[in-house]
C-alpha cells in the first residue's frame, strides 16, 4: 500500500517542482527591495483597472513597459467588488484577476494596494456605502464592525491572489502589497483609537502570510516589518521611520486633480523628471507614477464630489483613451539613464558634495570601480556652471544631470529632447442608424409617482438615497395673499444646502440652479422669483455629485437642503424650512431603466425628428453609428448642461461642462523651475473644465448603437458629437548642448569628447507619414510647439534640409551640425533646431 501511495504521489510532486522552483524571495534592507537575493531599483506606473475597460488593459500595460516601467501599481476598489455584505462582483472592469494576469503576461511586477480604504479620488474612498449604515460602524478607527468587514474583504482578495499563485512567493509577480492608505495624515484626529487601528491594520495584514512585504504609505508610525512610504510631489528628502527600511515613493503626482469649475493644474515634464532624478540620487529605490493614466468618467460612482481627476496635459484622452503622463518619452530616456546607474546606486558608497550655494553632487562608488553622479542645481532662477572632478558642467536652473561614469552627462532633466505629439479632437457628427434618429422622454417635475415619505423639515440627502441615485425630489407649497403683488416688492427664493447641487422649480418652471465645488460643497443661492396670488408650488431637485473620498470621519459629511425661505414679501419672510415636504428618491427614467438597451421599445419614448432644445429634465435617445477609424473616441458634451450619458447601456458617466473662471490664476506660459503646487501652471481659464468624455471603442457595435442622455437643466442635443483624438503634428526643439549619447549602446569605457552632435528625432504614429514641414529653423529659434518663431540667427537652408530628411516617411532624424546645414551663418551663437511637422 505504501509503495502504491508513493507511486501516486510521484507524478504530483513532479508537477509541483516547476512551481516550487519558480518561487521568488522578496525581502528588503535599507537600500532597496531584494528579489531573489538581488537588490532592485524599480520604476512603477499606476493603472487602476476599473478606470479603463478590459480591452484597453494590454495596450496600457505594454505602453508602460515600453516607457521603462518594471512594475504596475493598482488599488483594489472595495465598493466596486463587495456590492452588498458578502456579495461580490469581479466581472468586466472589475475583473481583478484578469487584470493581474495581463500584467503578469507582460512580464512586469505588480504592486497591489488592497487598502481597502484607498481614497484615490474615488467615490467614498472605495469603502462601500452600505457599511456606513451597519449599526455602530465608524470608519478607519478602532471600531469592531469596520475592522471585521475590512479584514473579511482583505482576506477575500488575498485568497483570490493565492489561488491564482500570483504572489512572488508562489512563483507569481506581486512583490508588494499595501494595507490602508495615507492614514498617518489623519490618525491624530482619531486619538487613541487611531493609533490602535493603525497597529491592528498592520498586524492583520502581516497575518495574511503572503510571503512579500507589506507597505503603508504616509504612515509615520508604521510598525516593524511594514514599510512606510511617501506620497508627494517630491520625496527626495523622505526618510523611512526605520534605518532598516528602503526608501519607496508610492505616489509621484505628475499632475493634480481638478474640481468642477476650476482650471487645470499643469505639471511640466521637466519638473516631473527633476523630482524622479532627485529621488534616486538621494537613495530612493522604488518610484511609482500616480497616475500613469488618470480617473475616467465611467459610471456615476467613479469620483468623489466634483472630482474630474485630470492628470493629462495635452488633450482630454490619450492614444488609448485615457489620460497619461506628460512627455512620457522624456521620462523614458530618464528611466534608461537611471538604469545605467543601478548597480552603483544600490551597492555603492554614497557621498554628497557641495558644488555651490544651491548646487550639489550625489556620488556613488562601488568596489568594482563603478562611479555614478547626480549633479543638481536646485536654484529655481539661475543657470549655473559647476566644476566636478576637474570638469565643468552646465546645469540649468532646477535641473539634475546624470553621469553614469562620473564623467559623461547622458541626461539632464531640463533638456527635453523627445518630440511632442500635438493632438486635436476631430469631430464626427452623430451618424443616425435609423431615419427617426431621436426619441425623448420628459420627467415630471416633482413627485412622479407616489411620494416615498412626507416629513416636516429636511432630511440628509445621502442618508436618504444611500447613494443609489444622485437625485432626491423635495416638494411643498405655500399661499400668497391675493393682494399680491404689492408695489415695490421683489420676492427672492433663498436656498441653503450642504451640497452638492440643486435645481429649483416654481409652479412647474425652472427658475435656477446652484452648485458647490470641490473646495466647498455647501452653498447658498438667492433667486429672484415671480409669485402668483394664491397657491404656489415649489419643487427642489437636490443632487449629489459623488461622495467625499477622504478626511477624518468623512463618512459623516452630509448633503442636502438645510433652509429654504422666500423673502421680499410685504408681510415678511415666508420660512419654508419646517413645512410639510414630500420626498421622492430618484428619477422616473432611472426607475424604468430607460438607459438600458432592452428599453429601446419602451412606450415611454416618443420619436421626434427634431429633439427639443433647452428643455430641463429630458431624456434623449438616438441610434448612432460607430465613428470611423481606430482613433480613441470622446463624446463632446459642450452643448449640454449637466446630466448623465450611456452608450449601449454602458455608463459613460456624469457630464458637467462647467466653465472655469476667466481669472482662475491661469498663466500664458509655464515656468517649470521651482517647486510645483496645484496653484501653479494652471490652464483652461474661461473654458469648460470637462468637455470630452471617453467612450471606449469596445463599447460600440458595428452599427445600431444606442446613445441615451439625461439632461437636467437644458441644452442642445443636436450639437453633441463624437470626436476622435488624432495626432496631427509632431514638433521638437533641441539645443546643440543637449546630451547626445545613445543610451541604448553607450559604453562607459568610451569617453564623450563632445564630437557627437545633438539631433532632433521625429516620428508620426504608426500608419502615418510626415506630410509637410510647417516650421524649421536652425539658429536661435524660440517659442513652443505651434508657436515657434525665428530668432536673429536663422540658417536659410533650414526648411529644405528638414524636408529632404523627413518628408513622406514615418520617422526621421536631423543632426545639429555643419555637415547637415552647411556653413555656420552665426559664429559664436549657441545653436538650436526647432521643427514642427504635420502627420497624415
Amino acid at each position: 500500500m505504501a509503495a502504491t501511495a508513493a507511486g501516486r504521489l510521484l507524478p504530483l510532486l513532479l508537477l509541483l517542482l516547476p512551481l516550487l522552483a519558480a518561487a521568488s524571495t522578496v525581502t528588503y534592507d535599507h537600500r532597496s527591495l531584494i528579489i531573489d537575493g538581488r537588490r532592485r531599483l524599480l520604476i512603477s506606473a499606476s493603472i487602476h483597472y476599473p478606470r479603463s475597460v478590459p480591452a484597453m488593459w494590454p495596450k496600457l500595460v505594454a505602453e508602460a513597459k515600453e516607457g521603462g516601467a518594471d512594475c504596475i501599481e493598482t488599488y483594489v476598489f472595495w465598493n466596486g467588488h463587495e456590492t452588498a455584505p458578502g456579495q461580490y462582483y469581479f466581472e468586466d472592469r472589475f475583473d481583478l484577476v484578469q487584470f493581474v494576469r495581463v500584467v503578469r503576461d507582460a512580464g512586469l511586477y505588480l504592486m497591489l494596494r488592497i487598502g481597502p480604504f484607498v481614497a484615490a479620488e474615488w467615490n467614498f474612498g472605495g469603502v462601500p456605502v452600505w457599511l456606513h449604515y451597519i449599526p455602530g460602524t465608524v470608519f478607519r478607527t478602532n471600531n469592531e464592525p469596520f475592522k471585521s468587514h475590512m479584514k473579511s474583504f482583505t482576506t477575500k482578495i488575498v485568497d483570490m491572489m493565492k489561488k491564482e499563485r500570483f504572489f512572488a512567493s508562489q512563483g507569481g509577480h506581486i512583490i508588494l502589497a499595501q494595507v490602508e492608505n495615507e492614514y498617518g495624515d489623519y490618525e491624530q484626529a482619531y486619538g487613541a483609537g487611531g493609533k490602535a487601528y493603525a497597529a491592528w491594520a498592520a498586524s492583520m495584514a502581516l497575518a495574511q502570510n503572503i510571503g512579500v512585504p507589506w507597505i503603508m504609505c504616509q504612515q509615520y508610525d508604521a510598525p516593524d516589518h511594514v514599510i512606510n512610504t511617501c506620497n508627494k510631489f517630491y520625496c527626495d528628502q523622505f526618510k523611512p521611520n526605520s534605518p532598516t527600511k528602503p526608501k519607496i515613493w508610492t505616489e509621484n503626482w505628475p499632475g493634480w486633480f481638478q474640481t468642477f469649475g476650476e482650471s487645470n493644474p499643469h505639471r511640466p515634464p521637466e519638473d516631473v523628471a527633476f523630482s524622479v532624478a532627485r529621488f534616486f540620487g538621494k537613495g530612493g529605490s522604488v518610484q511609482n507614477y500616480y497616475v500613469y493614466h488618470g480617473g475616467t468618467n465611467f459610471d456615476r460612482t467613479a469620483g468623489g464630489p466634483f472630482i474630474t481627476t485630470s492628470y493629462d496635459y495635452d488633450a482630454p484622452i490619450d492614444e488609448y483613451g485615457l489620460r497619461r503622463l506628460p512627455k512620457w518619452a522624456h521620462l523614458r530616456e530618464l528611466h534608461k539613464s537611471i538604469k545605467l546607474c543601478e548597480h552603483s546606486l544600490l551597492y555603492g558608497n554614497s557621498t554628497s558634495l557641495s558644488l555651490g550655494p544651491q548646487q550639489e553632487a550625489d556620488v556613488y562608488t562601488d568596489h568594482s570601480g563603478g562611479c555614478v553622479a547626480f549633479l543638481a542645481n536646485i536654484d529655481s532662477e539661475k543657470d549655473k556652471v559647476v566644476t566636478f572632478r576637474n570638469r565643468q558642467y552646465d546645469l540649468p536652473a532646477w535641473s539634475v544631470s546624470i553621469l553614469p561614469d562620473c564623467k559623461n552627462v547622458v541626461f539632464n532633466t531640463a533638456k527635453v529632447q523627445s518630440q511632442t505629439l500635438m493632438v486635436d479632437m476631430v469631430p464626427d457628427t452623430l451618424q443616425a442608424s435609423k431615419p427617426d434618429q431621436w426619441s425623448i422622454f420628459t420627467e415630471k417635475i416633482g413627485i412622479w409617482d407616489k411620494n416615498d415619505f412626507v416629513r416636516n423639515g429636511f432630511v440628509d440627502h445621502i442618508n436618504t438615497t444611500k447613494d443609489s441615485t444622485d437625485y432626491l425630489w423635495h416638494t411643498t407649497s405655500f399661499n400668497v395673499d391675493r393682494s399680491y403683488p404689492a408695489s415695490g416688492n421683489h420676492p427672492v427664493l433663498n436656498i441653503h444646502s450642504k451640497g452638492h447641487a440643486v435645481h429649483a422649480f416654481l409652479n412647474n418652471m425652472l427658475i435656477g440652479s446652484a452648485y458647490g465645488n470641490g473646495s466647498e460643497s455647501s452653498f447658498s443661492v438667492h433667486m429672484p422669483i415671480s409669485l402668483k396670488a394664491g397657491k404656489n408650488e415649489i419643487a427642489l431637485l437636490s443632487m449629489t455629485v459623488g461622495l467625499k473620498s477622504a478626511g477624518p470621519y468623512y463618512e459623516w459629511v452630509g448633503a442636502g437642503l438645510t433652509t429654504v425661505n422666500v423673502s421680499g414679501i410685504k408681510n415678511g419672510t415666508i420660512d419654508l424650512s419646517s413645512n410639510n415636504w414630500a420626498y421622492k428618491i430618484g428619477l422616473e427614467g432611472e426607475h424604468y431603466s430607460l438607459y438600458k438597451p432592452d428599453q429601446g421599445n419602451n412606450q415611454r419614448w416618443h420619436p421626434q425628428s427634431e429633439p427639443p432644445k433647452d428643455q430641463p429634465l429630458t431624456w434623449y435617445k438616438a441610434s448612432v453609428d460607430v465613428p470611423e477609424g481606430d482613433d480613441p473616441v470622446g463624446i463632446d458634451m459642450q452643448s449640454m448642461g449637466k446630466g448623465l450619458v450611456w452608450l449601449n447601456g454602458n455608463a459613460i458617466g456624469r457630464y458637467f461642462p462647467r466653465t472655469s473662471s476667466t481669472d482662475d490664476r491661469c498663466t500664458p506660459s509655464c515656468n517649470y523651475r521651482g517647486q510645483f503646487s496645484p496653484n501653479k501652471c494652471r490652464i483652461g481659464c474661461g473654458k469648460p473644465t470637462q468637455r470630452w468624455y471617453h467612450v471606449p471603442r469596445s463599447w460600440f457595435h458595428p452599427s445600431g448603437n444606442t446613445l441615451v442622455v439625461f439632461e437636467e437643466h437644458g441644452g442642445d442635443p443636436t450639437k453633441i458629437t463624437f470626436s476622435r483624438r488624432v495626432v496631427t503634428s509632431v514638433c521638437s526643439l533641441v539645443s546643440d548642448n543637449y546630451p547626445s549619447i545613445d543610451l541604448e549602446s553607450w559604453d562607459k569605457s568610451v569617453s564623450d569628447d563632445g564630437t557627437v552632435a545633438a539631433k532632433v528625432q521625429l516620428s508620426c504614429p504608426k500608419g502615418k507619414k510626415i506630410s509637410s514641414v510647417k516650421f524649421a529653423s536652425f539658429g536661435d529659434p524660440s517659442g513652443t510647439c505651434r508657436s515657434y518663431q525665428q530668432g536673429s540667427c536663422h540658417h536659410p537652408s533650414s526648411l529644405s534640409v528638414v524636408e529632404k530628411a523627413c518628408l513622406n516617411i514615418n520617422s526621421c532624424t536631423v543632426t545639429l551640425s555643419e555637415e547637415g546645414f552647411g556653413k555656420d551663418v552665426c559664429p559664436g551663437v549657441a545653436k538650436k533646431l526647432a521643427i514642427e511637422a504635420d502627420c497624415s
